[in-house]
């Protein structure tokens, strides 16, 4: 699945247990990393769909992440979402997180789900309350503190971006 070039640079999680970067989440560091690791796994989301509607590439060139975003959006709502593409399991994560968030919401929803998401990573919003409605994307928040990896978590955020 990954080329080994991009499996060199990123293997496994990079880094996100216990002692290498995303300590201090409220001993759920495990569990946020048994999450991620589940969804870079995840093949539910990751297919061509059928009849999409609109198509986006996107691409992270210091690392080698490329996914293709599907979605059906039909009178404004985002019917179904899929994605296909090789990237390392941050990237593969946050894209099925992502598409879990937006399947069904309101283009202007995964819009305000977008942007919540990336003011997040920038640490523009730190407050656990105010980032709620991100649900499983939660996992993702100490990324930040991971500057190598932090395009791989919004690869898929900002290809949705360009897409709605």
């Amino acid at each position: 699945m990954l080329s080994n070039n991009h499996a060199d640079n990123h293997a496994g999680l990079g880094g996100l247990g216990g002692t290498n970067g995303l300590n201090g989440i409220g001993g759920l560091d495990s569990i946020y990393t048994e999450l991620i690791a589940e969804h870079s796994r995840s093949v539910e989301n990751r297919h061509k769909l059928p009849f999409a509607t609109v198509s986006q590439k996107g691409r992270n060139p210091s690392c080698g992440d490329e996914i293709t975003l599907e979605l059906q959006v039909e009178d404004g709502i985002i019917k179904d979402a899929a994605f296909t593409g090789i990237g390392c399991a941050i990237s593969q994560a946050s894209t099925s997180i992502m598409i879990d968030l937006v399947k069904g919401e309101p283009v202007e929803q995964a819009r305000h789900l977008a942007d919540l998401f990336l003011k997040m990573i920038k640490g523009e919003i730190t407050d656990d309350d105010d980032l709620e409605e991100l649900d499983e994307a939660l996992a993702l928040k100490n990324i930040s503190r991971m500057p190598a990896r932090v395009k791989c978590a919004v690869l898929s955020w900002r290809t949705l971006q360009e897409i709605i």
